[in-house]
Order: C-alpha cells, then sequence, then structure tokens
C-alpha cells in the first residue's frame, strides 16, 4: 500500500481577507480525500506568525493565536524538507516533508506572489499561479494594462498613487474624474474580496472613496461605472486550460461589496448564467485569453461586466486564489459542469505537481555547448 500524499494547506495571513481565508480553508480540510491525503494544516497569524497543529479544527476553531498551538516556519532552504516544527524555545525541531502545498491565503502577503516565492526557493509543488502571474493577478492596475496590451476588452480607468494625491489633493479633486464621469468605482490596486472598494456617484463620495482607498495600498484605482450585469467564469488547467460553464452574481447591495459577498443575506448566484450562447461563449473564451496573458496555471476565477443597454462585454479582473468558502463561485460553476468539490481538490493537485515536474526540467547550471569549427 503507497503511502498518502502529504498536503500542507495554508491559511490565514497578514491580509484584510484573513477570516474569508479561515472559511476557505475550512471547506477544503473538510473534502481533502483522507485515503489519499495526509493534511498538515498551517496557519499564519495576523501578526505574520507560521503555526501548525496535529489537530486542523484547533487551528480553525480555537484561533490562530491560540497558545497551545506549535510554532513552525517553512524554510526557503529546500534541504530543510519541509515544514519545520519549533519547540517552546524555538529551536528546530521535528520536519514534516510535504509533497505538495495547496495556499489559500487570500489577499496581501499570500496571493500576490509573495508566498509563491517561498515556496519556489523551498522546491515545494503548489497549487495555483506562479510568482509572476499571482503578482499580476492581486495589482489591478498592471493587469489591466496587460489586458489592454492584450486586445482584451476592459472599461477606462485611471491610476493614481498616494503620494500625488497628498501632494496634489486639491488640483486633483478638480480634475478627477474626468472622461471616467459619474458615478465611478473607486478601488485600492492591490485587495481582494472588495475590500476597500466604493462607488463614487458625486464629488465628495470620491473623496471620501480615495480616502479609502489609500487606507489599503498605495495605489488606487479609478474606473468608469458601467450598469452591468456581473458574469463569472472559472479556469483551470496550465498551458492546456478549460473553462467553465459562466455564472451571474445579483448582489444584494448596489454592487458585489464585502458585504454582499460574506455578510448579507439576499445575494443570488445564478448558475449557469442566464445568457446567450455565444455570450457565455465568448465568456469562456477570453476568460482563456485573459489566464494565458497572466501565464497563468492551475486556477482562476474571471470576472466580467455585461452591459445591460449595449450587451458590451467588459473584463474586469483575474482572482489567482478563488473563493473556496461553501458558497463561492469558483467550485460551484465546476460543480455545474458535474466536477465535485472533491475531484476539483484532487485536479488541482495533479496540476501542481505536474507544473513543479516541468518546471524542474529546466537546467539551473549552464554548460555552454561547444560547436566544432568549420572546415
Amino acid at each position: 500500500m503507497s503511502r498518502r500524499m502529504r498536503v500542507g494547506v495554508i491559511f490565514g495571513g497578514r491580509s484584510v481577507e484573513h477570516e474569508v481565508s479561515l472559511v476557505s480553508a475550512r471547506s477544503i480540510l473538510q473534502h481533502l480525500d483522507p485515503a489519499r491525503y495526509e493534511v498538515i494544516p498551517i496557519g499564519i497569524t495576523r501578526q505574520g506568525k507560521w503555526v501548525t497543529s496535529s489537530d486542523a479544527s484547533r487551528l480553525l476553531e480555537e484561533g490562530l493565536e491560540s497558545g497551545r498551538i506549535d510554532p513552525c516556519l517553512l524554510p526557503g532552504d529546500p534541504s530543510a524538507g519541509g515544514l519545520v516544527r519549533l519547540g517552546n524555545g524555538l529551536t528546530p525541531g521535528s520536519v514534516s516533508a510535504l509533497d505538495v502545498v495547496f495556499p489559500v491565503v487570500h489577499g496581501g502577503h499570500g496571493e500576490d506572489g509573495t508566498l509563491q516565492g517561498l515556496l519556489e526557493l523551498a522546491d515545494i509543488p503548489y497549487v495555483g499561479a506562479g510568482v509572476m502571474a499571482s503578482a499580476v493577478g492581486m495589482d489591478k492596475d498592471i493587469m489591466k494594462r496587460i489586458f489592454r496590451e492584450a486586445g482584451l476588452p476592459v472599461v477606462a480607468f485611471r491610476i493614481l498613487v498616494r503620494s500625488e494625491w497628498e501632494k496634489r489633493r486639491p488640483e486633483l479633486l478638480k480634475e478627477l474624474p474626468g472622461d471616467l464621469g459619474y458615478p465611478c468605482f473607486v478601488k485600492p490596486a492591490n485587495t481582494g474580496s472588495s475590500v476597500g472598494i466604493t462607488k463614487a456617484h458625486d464629488f465628495r463620495e470620491l473623496e471620501l472613496g480615495l480616502e479609502q482607498a489609500f487606507r489599503y495600498d498605495r495605489k488606487a484605482v479609478l474606473e468608469a461605472a458601467v450598469d452591468a450585469r456581473e458574469i463569472e467564469c472559472s479556469v483551470l488547467g496550465n498551458d492546456e486550460m478549460v473553462a467553465s460553464v459562466p455564472g451571474e452574481i445579483i448582489p444584494c447591495n448596489e454592487f458585489y461589496d464585502y458585504e454582499a459577498k460574506y455578510l448579507a443575506e439576499g445575494s443570488r448566484l445564478i448558475i449557469p448564467a442566464e445568457i446567450p450562447p455565444e455570450v457565455s461563449e465568448k465568456v469562456r473564451r477570453i476568460s482563456v485569453a485573459a489566464f494565458r496573458a497572466v501565464d497563468g496555471s492551475g486556477m482562476a476565477r474571471v470576472d466580467f461586466f455585461l452591459e445591460r443597454s449595449t450587451h458590451a462585454l467588459y473584463l474586469n479582473e483575474l482572482n489567482t486564489i478563488p473563493g473556496f468558502t461553501p458558497i463561492s463561485m469558483y467550485p460551484k460553476l465546476w460543480e455545474a459542469g458535474g466536477m465535485s468539490y472533491r475531484e476539483l481538490l484532487d485536479r488541482l493537485i495533479a496540476l501542481a505537481l505536474e507544473r513543479h515536474a516541468d518546471k524542474r526540467r529546466c537546467d539551473t547550471d549552464f554548460h555552454p555547448v561547444r560547436e566544432g569549427r568549420k572546415s
């Protein structure tokens, strides 16, 4: 009998999406097949401390700051062999080798390429996008520029940095929102779950929205608002990518903000989205193109605006670590296509191992090819 694969599930983190990460992790831990996987739960506190426990429920139920949880670290040195558990004196203790890691750290310091960089240094396979795609997928500014360069449809937008806002605030308030007009959206460039996003209908709301956005990031995105339906699509794969059926979000608030996503009741998911077949196919095609444009791997959820009056389709953003909560769109879209939550986790782990094996085919030592002299 072969041993079970050892899977490290990393969650929590120094992010405004810390709580969402815990909910996603709880669902993943419940659905990983215990006959196939030995799960090593790894929590990151709000302060950035790494902790683990032999009992995943202890981490999730008692909280990552509980005194009865073991501190640990994941060295970037691949010779360390995996997760190092630390004793009370913070001296190295036992090592838990990891065959693959499933990162579920939404937002900064986890979804933005930083955690992926550590896992690359440690030479451990991991689920999801690599360093570059993760960083691009987190930064709405760079992401939109790449989409625009790839010829993909995005709404008009403008970028503002905090230092410019602080130096030129009176002048900027006379200029903004410029051609974008009202209403417009104001977003921190590097957050997820709609944290810090506001919709400005006038001068005063725009000013307050920028103050809110700059609480969470040094860059703010001002984006033209369109009267649109919110369509989402899931993508799965490495070099060969497939897209799910599209779904539609009907938010209980004016837009799909944090409250509408996680706190208030009334938001609805329509799966599959009630859109014409040709629009559905276009959503799927652009989703794959967007995933390819950022050099994505593993998984992503791609979000769209479908304008009501013109039926124009606009690419909003791509999420490289989408929510895995019981109500999250990413797994539900695959379930609608016949892939269960458990089967989806199996596939994501297989893709992580495939990508890692392919990357290891590249030489890390340089051996010049010496060609013989022509006579």
